[in-house]
């Protein structure tokens, strides 16, 4: 059995920011010599998230405006966390999005359902976050 790992870099220049990052995973997979397996993505911060859905503008925004009133990000006072940081609605977002995903690999390809893509989910950026990618399989 094989295991390959990668790690993917971020730091975005606002605070949430979303981003479609299947083109990295595949080519991580690409790069594992994997051809039947299993690949984990997973944020290795806890005010990030690794999910999977379509890529599709609308469902971005709604995604940010649900989260949005489910955490709002303001007033900061609202949450007991907030003293040093101010970045509580960061974590309760992340836990309702999710740490990380696992998708089937193929015949060396992410073997997806119809419209499925990987993404980056940013609750609160402006500084270095990392994602890993790890591949099992032969």
């Amino acid at each position: 059995m094989k295991s390959y790992r990668k790690e993917l870099h971020f730091c975005l220049p606002s605070r949430r920011g979303l981003q479609n990052i299947t083109d990295e995973v595949q080519k991580a997979v690409t790069e594992s010599g994997v051809m039947e397996g299993l690949v984990l993505v997973n944020a290795m911060n806890i005010t990030a998230s690794v999910f999977i859905n379509d890529d599709e503008p609308g469902l971005h925004r709604d995604y940010e405006v649900w989260l949005e009133k489910l955490a709002p990000e303001k007033p900061y006072e609202q949450y007991r966390h907030n003293g040093f940081e101010d970045n509580a609605d960061a974590h309760l977002k992340r836990s309702v999005m999710g740490r990380e995903t696992v998708v089937a690999i193929t015949a060396g390809r992410l073997d997806f359902g119809t419209w499925e893509q990987i993404f980056y989910f940013e609750f609160d950026g402006k500084r270095d976050k990392r994602v890993l990618i790890k591949v099992i399989g032969e």
